[in-house]
């Protein structure tokens, strides 16, 4: 391995690994940034954790996830908010000034995409000053279309920005994800738009490899061993003016039943080899 200065790895990755585990390995190999996710932080202890990376010297690039603002019930809609709030809260702790926005899918018996839109945006109007207020940015996240009905009505980095510049860039941005955006025409323009409005607020890398499996959410490809340009993809991240680090987030059987630490390895070892 050689320069890991930009790479951080998303829990998620490995998520076989406990946070002691993780920062232990992490540290081992010389890695300096790291993703978390809520649900292994908050069962850790979000103090705890933000003691645990801040003692091993690792800075903590996103945490996962916010989001689900679709609902169309008015206590649903009050209870996320209430949840994202704390979501804000947990990634100031933990020294973040990024998290990660799923907007959520339809909910059950609309198919009323454009309303769902104007739901995420009505949430983001109430979080975004909230998250402002603490350091910290809101990144809306386009999922794959094939996530559109149960996870996330925002497909394309087109209908991620047209929600994310309703207000300032220090409030909501953008995250930009290989796995998801591999195949539209439109996304480099797009990349370049967002990162002419200091939108970009991550960059993820996870590979597209088929046939996907059942169910396709744990279908995300290690880094070369799928379709995916990733160092196309990362020149026009950076031509956009985007300097900042570079997540792998894998969501994948075969890679979680294995060592995980030999995973992080691999990680590393395929981002030096795959990046510029």
């Amino acid at each position: 391995m050689t320069d890991l200065s930009r790479f951080s790895v998303n829990q998620m990755t490995v998520k076989q690994l406990s946070l002691p585990e993780l920062v232990a390995a992490c540290r081992e190999l010389g890695v300096g940034n790291v993703g978390l996710w809520r649900e292994p932080v908050r069962s850790y202890g979000v103090e705890e954790t933000a003691k645990l990376v801040r003692d091993a010297g690792l800075t903590v690039t996103t945490l996962c996830r916010g989001g689900f603002f679709t609902a169309i019930d008015p206590d649903e809609r009050a209870a996320a908010l209430d949840d994202n709030r704390r979501a804000v809260d947990e990634a100031a702790t933990l020294g973040t000034d990024t998290l990660v926005l799923v907007s959520g899918g339809l909910p059950a018996g609309s198919k009323d995409l454009h309303g769902a839109r104007e739901r995420i945006a009505d949430a983001l109007a109430v979080l975004g000053p909230y998250a402002e207020e603490r350091g910290v940015r809101l990144a809306i996240e386009p999922l794959h279309p094939m996530y559109a009905s149960d996870r996330c009505v925002v497909s394309t980095l087109t209908q991620a920005l047209d929600l994310a510049e309703r207000f300032p860039a220090h409030q909501v941005g953008v995250t930009v994800d290989t796995y998801h955006i591999w195949w539209d025409d439109n996304a480099p323009a797009q990349i370049a738009r967002a990162g002419a409005g200091g939108r970009i607020h991550t960059f993820q890398l996870a590979d597209w490899t088929t046939p996907l499996p059942e169910g396709v959410l744990n279908g995300r490809g290690q880094i070369g061993d799928g379709a995916i340009d990733m160092r196309q993809w990362q020149r026009y991240v950076e031509a956009a003016g985007y300097t900042g680090a570079i997540e792998v987030e894998l969501f994948n059987d075969a890679l979680w039943a294995r060592d995980g630490h030999a995973v992080l390895a691999e990680t590393a070892e395929r981002f030096v080899a795959h990046t510029l």
